[in-house]
């Protein structure tokens, strides 16, 4: 009796915090004034404005997201944020490069046959001239303790290596073959195992030709499209090659009839497993130039009243991009608006930066508010903010991140494209809990305290296949080591398509998920000591 007796004793006390943050949490009527400065009319004005046509989608970078910037920045000011950006703004630049690839600059030829790029072929990276013959080497990679090697009895130094895979080749070929999983990349590349670039590269070969599948000639037009504009990527975020290094072998990809053309009379097809010589020679150059422009993130500080504990910071985001003007697009609207994505949570955060200007009273903590620019692109601000961050990122307690909160499920819609769309009182939490019980505690407390939300955890789940986890702003600053909360009202007909309009947004569901992060940020900022991190991140969670 007596263990057990102080077994449970030992359980309890254990279970104190949690519980306590969770039933103290209080919202005064004070706190709820303030939170209701937060109003659905302002939101739809400003959403308007930032969803409006004139900014022709906020891509990254553009004059639609550079104007948007401007006007953040005319608010914070205005209102009296300090500029936590770049030598005292409020933007923190950031450079990004993109390739200019000329056609004629760009040749492939297969035998007497020449071939135009766009039309049947497109750069996935690098860039040089090969001329030899060709040897198909299925997936091309290896991987030294599972036995895997897509050269196995094949020498391809001097030669040019054709791949086949299934589905869509990303530009660095880093998608995995059926075989090796996340958790067989380990030790060192280029020895334990190797991606098709590196792998060729190391074994001399000249070029690597990628032959797509038939989802990828179904898809010709918008993939030629995409990868003609060559690729992109921000100064500082990709690794800069050593002095003397090799450079990258030339990667193109290839459509159906090239691909036809490159097997016809070959001792095997592009289904075969094993590797074989392609007696045909190949003859091919992919060059491109480099373009520099300048975007940003909106980087503002609220600075909170506690001498103390203002030095820390309750950081609070949101990507104000989204995926721009598409001239070939179907039908008469060509631009995609982006109001939900993330319109909505660039609104949200700046009528969270007016109800603090408003306010007789400061949190005690100080609030960091970050718009992230390049969201779209591969999370680029929220990584390169982590990376190079322009305030001391290790005093930043928790971050409450704000993509695609304006939208429900209308009673009645069979729309198979909304069937995850939240309800006019439910929204998603995700992430809340997975670092931190007091984040989790707070969050929940503070919804309950308030307007009672639905909080639905469904994705909050290491192994959820949408794998939201990994795709907005909150994963690098949970890899970095940042208790996270994202909050998002699910996808819709309307996702990533022109349809996005600020029309087709509930402003009243908007507006009290809007005052209640804004208390939960509040919240965080009265805690006597910072969230404990007290849980690992979740190992699948870690890489993206």
């Amino acid at each position: 009796m007596r263990k057990t007796f102080i077994a449970f004793i030992l359980t309890a006390a254990m279970l104190v915090p949690y519980a306590a943050i969770a039933q103290t949490v209080r919202v005064t009527p004070a706190e709820r004034r303030i939170a209701e400065t937060i109003q659905a009319d302002k939101l739809s004005n400003w959403l308007h404005f930032i969803a409006s046509d004139a900014m022709g989608g906020r891509d990254t970078p553009s004059q639609g997201l550079d104007i948007t910037a401007e006007f953040l920045k005319m608010k914070l000011s205005r209102w009296g944020f300090k500029p936590a950006g770049d030598n005292g703004t409020y933007f923190q630049n950031m450079n990004i490069i993109s390739d200019v690839i000329v056609p004629a600059d760009n040749s492939l030829k297969i035998g007497d046959a020449s071939y135009t790029l766009g039309d049947h072929y497109v750069r996935l990276n690098g860039q040089g001239t090969f001329n030899g013959p060709m040897v198909f080497a299925h997936h091309g990679w290896m991987h030294r303790a599972k036995n895997i090697d897509a050269y196995n009895g094949i020498d391809v130094r001097d030669k040019v290596v054709v791949l086949y895979t299934n589905g869509f080749p990303n530009q660095n070929l880093s998608t995995r073959p059926e075989g090796i999983s996340d958790a067989d990349i380990t030790g060192t590349r280029g020895t334990d195992w190797a991606d098709p670039i590196t792998y060729a590269t190391q074994k001399g070969a000249k070029g690597i030709i990628v032959v797509g599948s038939g989802q990828v000639d179904e898809r010709w037009a918008q993939i030629r499209g995409f990868l003609s504009r060559g690729g992109m990527h921000v100064e500082g975020l990709r690794e800069t090659p050593a002095a003397g290094a090799t450079p990258m072998i030339p990667v193109m990809l290839v459509n159906g009839a090239v691909g036809n053309a490159i097997f016809q009379g070959a001792t095997g097809n592009r289904d075969s497993t094993s590797a074989f010589t392609i007696d045909k020679q190949v003859a091919g150059t992919i060059t491109s130039g480099k373009l520099s422009r300048r975007t940003q993130n909106v980087v503002a500080l609220w600075e909170g009243s506690d001498p103390v504990l203002k030095n820390e910071m309750v950081a609070i985001g949101a990507h104000y991009d989204h995926v721009g003007t598409n001239p070939n697009a179907p039908g008469e609207d060509k631009i995609w608006n982006g109001a939900d994505d993330d319109g909505s949570g660039t609104v949200a955060m700046l009528a969270m930066a007016e109800a603090l200007a408003v306010s007789k009273v400061r949190p005690k903590r100080s609030m960091l508010f970050v718009w992230h620019a390049g969201e779209e692109k591969g999370l680029w601000g929220a990584e390169y903010f982590n990376k190079f961050p322009t305030v001391n990122i290790k005093n930043v307690i928790a971050q409450l991140n704000i993509d695609m909160i304006g939208r429900s499920r209308a009673p009645g819609d069979t729309d198979p494209r909304n069937a995850e769309l939240s309800g006019p009182n439910e929204v998603y939490v995700i992430g809340s809990e997975m670092m931190s019980s007091t984040l989790g505690a707070v969050t929940k407390g503070t919804n309950n305290a308030f307007l009672n939300l639905e909080y639905n955890y469904k994705y909050d789940d290491p192994n959820d296949k949408n794998r939201f986890f990994f795709r907005s702003d909150h994963f690098h600053y949970a890899v970095n080591g940042i208790p996270v909360a994202f909050f998002f009202t699910g996808v819709h007909a309307d996702y990533h398509q022109p349809g996005d309009t600020a029309d087709k947004i509930d402003y009243q569901k908007y507006e009290k998920i809007t005052r209640t992060i804004f208390l939960t940020m509040w919240k965080l900022s009265e805690l006597k000591e910072r969230p404990a991190v007290d849980k690992q991140l979740p190992p699948e969670l870690t890489r993206r």
